[in-house]
């Protein structure tokens, strides 16, 4: 099916690439009748940005390649060989919507007089970190890009419409200093309020500015092992920042566009959960497995629907049913409800063909039971395993909860509320500085402290995303009756729980610890979880506490790409000469999904990361 998407993503690539220059006439503005309204009204577009071919990106980008190969989840119900090879990929676009927004918001405030132009310096300022994010991500999976010279042309003589391809070092550096000078412009007096066309802050530049030190710390997560002594510097000056960091919920940067918005319009193809993972939320009593993740359709009713038919239950479902004398269902063993509906699937290839493993990837085969209507009669399929949350990528979804054949029709229909995504958090920047800690840096508090605080805000966020985006089971499971177990919503007590943990004791094995923290909080973003994978070497094979599968197909450990695919740039394309110097100066083949050749030509922030599996480097 997703092979049907390849002409349509080709055009589009063709005409986002294309230039008119009759439109780049209409994108110049008198500064003397530049409104207020207009700049205010070009933030939210260029906001909205930020988030854009969100429906092709899940669909190729993170639930074919990034989820899999960070063994989050399967491509599809189970992994397959080609799960290493490249097809079909998207990208957020920067240059047709986000920078000629951005830009002009830069450009027309540089024309302005002098008195005119120190008002809007905030407002100004809030095109950087918009830039920056979603150029970051970008980089993250091809390198070097066009940025300095990006949508220049409406603004030079001669135009300028072979802009230069800038490389990931430079990028970092150039970065470093707009985060830096952007941060001074929000800390401003007497500035412009932009108000409630800030669809992120409502107009609170403060938090702007604690935005741009998040971004400095994932440049310097990027430069961890390349450049460790530079990456402690970035950090040790953003925890001494007089406008701080962010530190609480309410600082998180959640992207909402402010009108009613439900994500793709189509679904996405989620994948079945990673066993391993799987198995260590539950293990350790993780709450955001109930957001991360699906409930299985196995609930009480269903079982006994099992039992009554004499129909063998899944072994992994089994291992929790009580049963009374008379053999009935008579309740689940610990950990109960919800805990126990969550499953996973093995992600090696070899997995699928092994026949002891049908009980994951024969599961329409095995777990059906005999529906009659009247004369008619057809089998209801249960699936026993976890798939990714998909009311994560959109809201608009109806849901039937599982109920015994001829039994009752439960559904969850019409909920369909505004989707909110994490485009940057308070946990994140936390679990950053507990990794810093321990590599080094003279920050004020233990590791243990930031890891705490991480974790905390890391399990509230999931829990209010959730609550948001409606997620079926969260208010209650209606298959039982007043069971408030069986809700996935946060409960009192369970975030000292999990911290009480010891995986979350950072005296022993503290750095990959913090790692497995970070991967958990990341399966939401799936750009940065992937660089995450990349730079810490997590999971880890063998590890004692969550472990990396080793990617097993005809017997031998598939090679798994470190970057995507980059097309071969046409000879016909006006930038051609750039294009082909950057790809030269990374020694990059283009047009080749070969996935040795993939791993092996590596971004510049990847070339002294520890191998997948490996561990972290101390």
């Amino acid at each position: 099916m997703k092979n049907t998407y390849i002409i349509l993503i080709t055009l589009l690539s063709v005409f986002g690439w294309g230039c008119d220059k009759d439109k780049f006439a209409d994108l110049n503005s008198d500064p003397s009748k530049i409104s207020e309204p207009e700049l205010s009204y070009s933030m939210t577009k260029a906001t909205e940005q930020m988030f854009n071919n969100d429906y092709t990106i899940w669909f190729y980008n993170n639930f074919d390649y990034i989820f899999p190969w960070s063994q989050l989840t399967t491509a599809g119900t189970g992994n397959s060989e080609d799960v290493v090879r490249m097809g079909p990929s998207s990208k957020q676009n920067l240059f047709s919507g986000l920078f000629n927004q951005t830009r002009d918001i830069q450009y027309r405030i540089d024309a302005m007089p002098e008195k005119e132009k120190a008002k809007y310096q905030a407002l100004k300022a809030m095109t950087y970190p918009v830039q920056i994010h979603t150029a970051m991500n970008n980089t993250d999976n091809t390198g070097s890009l066009v940025y300095t010279e990006a949508a220049l042309a409406p603004y030079t003589t001669p135009m300028l419409l072979t802009p230069i391809v800038d490389s990931q070092a430079t990028l970092f550096d150039v970065w470093l200093k707009e985060l830096d000078a952007a941060i001074i412009g929000l800390s401003a007096s007497d500035q412009f309020q932009i108000y409630s066309q800030d669809v992120i802050f409502d107009g609170n530049y403060a938090k702007w500015a604690k935005f741009c030190n998040l971004l400095k710390l994932r440049i310097a997560a990027r430069l961890v092992n390349s450049d460790r002594a530079r990456a402690i510097g970035i950090v040790e000056t953003v925890v001494n920042s007089s406008v701080g960091y962010m530190d609480d919920v309410n600082d998180d940067f959640i992207y909402k566009r402010d009108i009613k918005y439900y994500g793709t319009g189509e679904g996405t193809q989620p994948g079945a959960a990673g066993k391993n993972v799987i198995d260590f939320l539950v293990s350790n009593q993780d709450p955001r497995v109930r957001c991360i993740f699906d409930k299985n359709d196995f609930n009480a009713e269903i079982v006994q629907a099992f039992i009554d038919n004499g129909k063998t239950l899944p072994p992994y479902v089994e291992q929790y049913v009580n049963v009374d004398t008379e053999g009935n269902f008579s309740g689940w063993k610990a950990p109960g409800e919800p805990w126990v509906r969550y499953h996973g699937v093995p992600v090696a290839p070899d997995a699928k063909l092994n026949s002891a493993n049908d009980i994951y990837f024969n599961q329409s085969g095995l777990y059906k039971l005999n529906v009659t209507i009247g004369e008619d009669s057809f089998e209801k399929t249960y699936s026993a395993t976890s798939s990714y949350s998909e009311k994560i990528t959109r809201t608009k979804v109806d849901y039937i909860y599982p109920t015994k054949p001829n039994g009752r029709l439960l559904e969850l229909k019409n909920n369909y509320p505004q989707l909110i995504v994490i485009l940057g958090s308070s946990a994140e920047t936390n679990l950053f500085l507990a990794e810093f800690k321990i590599l080094g840096a003279s920050l004020p508090k233990t590791a243990q402290e930031y890891l705490n605080k991480g974790v905390e805000l890391s399990v509230t966020r999931m829990d209010l995303i959730a609550k948001n985006n409606q997620l079926p089971y969260y208010a209650e499971d209606v298959v039982y009756a007043n069971d408030v177990d069986a809700s996935t919503k946060l409960k009192s007590g369970e975030i000292a729980t999990l911290l009480a943990q010891p995986i979350c004791d950072l005296s022993t094995d503290g750095l990959e610890k913090v790692y497995i923290q970070q991967y958990i909080n990341y399966a939401l973003a799936p750009s940065d979880l992937w660089t995450l994978v990349r730079r810490s070497g997590i999971p880890k094979k063998n590890s004692a506490y969550f472990a990396w599968e080793d990617f097993i197909s005809s017997g031998s450990e598939l090679t798994i790409p470190r970057r995507f695919e980059i097309g071969t740039p046409l000879e016909s394309n006006i930038n051609f000469a750039n294009k082909s110097k950057a790809y030269a100066e990374q020694n990059f083949t283009t047009g080749s999904n070969d996935p040795r050749i993939l791993n092996t030509e590596r971004l510049w922030f990847d070339k002294e990361n520890p191998n997948y599996g490996e561990g972290p480097k101390n």
